[in-house]
């Protein structure tokens, strides 16, 4: 199987910014996608960001704020938020899917002060 480890996250003001990165290892089967979900206070968990070779996806709430990138020989995502709202607060999750599973990384709190 795979295991993820996420390191980042905390507390900011709003407008600042913050980077998060997600190494996974333990798998001989290789990843193919690789992402960010979230999941504030009284919602669903969401998807936030994912990237697929060189190919990434965005929630439109993010788009223009946020950054995912990836470094195959490290098998670690990247996730860098800029212009943070406080509607950015949430327990962030790293995601990572072969052909056969998909896992998680525990979650982080990211908490957005007004």
């Amino acid at each position: 199987q795979v295991q993820l480890q996420a390191c980042g996250g905390g507390l900011v003001q709003a407008g600042g910014s913050l980077r998060r990165s997600c190494a996974a290892s333990g798998s001989s089967l290789s990843i193919i996608v690789m992402g960010w979900y979230r999941q504030a206070p009284g919602k669903q968990r969401e998807l936030v960001a994912d990237i697929v070779r060189g190919d990434t996806n965005y929630a439109n709430s993010v788009k223009g704020r946020f950054t995912i990138s990836r470094d195959p020989a490290k098998n670690t995502v990247f996730l860098q938020m800029n212009s943070l709202k406080p509607e950015d607060t949430a327990v962030y999750y790293c995601n990572a899917r072969t052909r056969i599973n998909a896992y998680w990384g525990q979650g982080t709190l990211v908490t957005v002060s007004s």
